[in-house]
């Protein structure tokens, strides 16, 4: 299978969150990245949107925890993965879009 879009891990937000899961959610997360690399038209259950341009998220559920990693996408098949965290109310947290806003803004500033 082709990959359609190529996923960039920046510094280690992403892989710091990761790194501290169970092995079943890891597993989860797996084939929500292979989603997002190898499908052209993505789930819908397994992305959703913010209301901030070019933010979305994955979104992971294993029993009953929620997880959300954010991305964006950078030239239209780079997908950027940025924080992670656990859901725990039934909406996202401002708290977490305004920090995977700064992560976005940090990546693109760097880009320059």
């Amino acid at each position: 299978m082709k990959k359609i879009r190529h996923v960039v891990y920046f510094r280690r937000y992403f892989t710091d969150f990761y790194d501290a899961q169970t092995h079943k959610v890891r597993e989860k997360i797996d084939l929500g990245l292979y989603y997002l690399q190898y499908t052209q038209q993505i789930p819908g259950r397994y992305v959703g949107a913010t209301s901030d341009s070019n933010l979305f998220y994955l979104r992971i559920k294993r029993s009953s925890d929620i997880y959300r990693i954010f991305f964006c996408y950078d030239h239209g098949n780079l997908v950027v993965l940025m924080n992670g965290f656990t859901k725990k109310t039934q909406k996202t947290p401002k708290s977490e879009i305004t920090r995977a806003i700064k992560i976005k803004k940090e990546y693109f500033d760097g880009k320059d």
